[in-house]
């Protein structure tokens, strides 16, 4: 817990001041890096190795998982925290945002 809940914090904080684009992506890669290949691969192994040390398997195994989706939403959200930051100092022109029912003509009239 001493890991995970202020962190986890720190994500949710980050995504006040990070793209929407990039918060989606870090949950969304949150949910998937947690996914099948650690609870079918890294979670057995770390069991066996906390049992082998002697270690509380409910205690010190299972926090792995935890671990695994925690660390995409920390590092996306702050490669666009990063860029944001850049692209605000170096005024980098980003072209205007359409909505879904915008209707978008890309040629001109003569």
């Amino acid at each position: 817990m001493w890991f995970l809940i202020p962190v986890y914090v720190i994500s949710l904080l980050l995504s006040f001041f990070v793209p929407d684009i990039y918060t989606a992506i870090a949950f969304d890669s949150g949910g998937v890096a947690s996914g099948p290949m650690t609870a079918t691969f890294m979670l057995q192994f770390i069991i066996g190795v906390c049992s082998a040390f002697g270690g509380n398997i409910l205690r010190d195994a299972f926090g792995l998982v935890a671990l695994v989706a925690m660390m995409p939403l920390l590092t996306i959200q702050a490669i666009g925290f990063i860029s944001e930051r850049k692209r605000k100092e170096e005024n980098i022109f980003v072209p205007e945002e359409y909505d879904d029912l915008d209707i978008i003509e890309f040629w001109e009239e003569a």
